[in-house]
């Protein structure tokens, strides 16, 4: 299983990824505005070296605090390596982040401890 971590929340990515297979993409992402956010992302330099990024980031709404990437951080570094402007993202729904959301904020549906 793939997960991402921030803080004391934490997603499963693999059922992210499943929930959003073959989606078009819905939402962009400028990589400029999120490149202070790495210092907070461990980023492998060659894994991002070698990243696809015509697949499109995952972005979960994160409740009382916006958005958040849950996938794409080394696409997110390559492109802003290669100055690439923006990136397509795939926005999941406030009930597929609960579904995704393995803990972190308030107990509910998909919520393990």
């Amino acid at each position: 299983m793939e997960f991402f971590q921030m803080l004391a929340w934490r997603w499963d990515v693999t059922a992210a990824k499943k929930l959003t297979q073959g989606r078009t993409p819905d939402g962009q992402i400028e990589p400029s505005e999120w490149a202070g956010m790495l210092r907070l992302v461990a980023i492998n330099a060659e894994h991002a070296a070698q990243v696809d990024l015509s697949e499109p980031l995952i972005v979960a709404p994160v409740p009382n605090g916006g958005l958040l990437i849950i996938d794409g951080w080394h696409r997110l570094r390559k492109a802003l390596d290669t100055g690439v402007p923006e990136l397509f993202a795939v926005v999941l729904t406030a009930e597929e982040e609960l579904t995704c959301r393995m803990f972190g904020g308030e107990k509910g549906e998909g919520y393990i401890r």
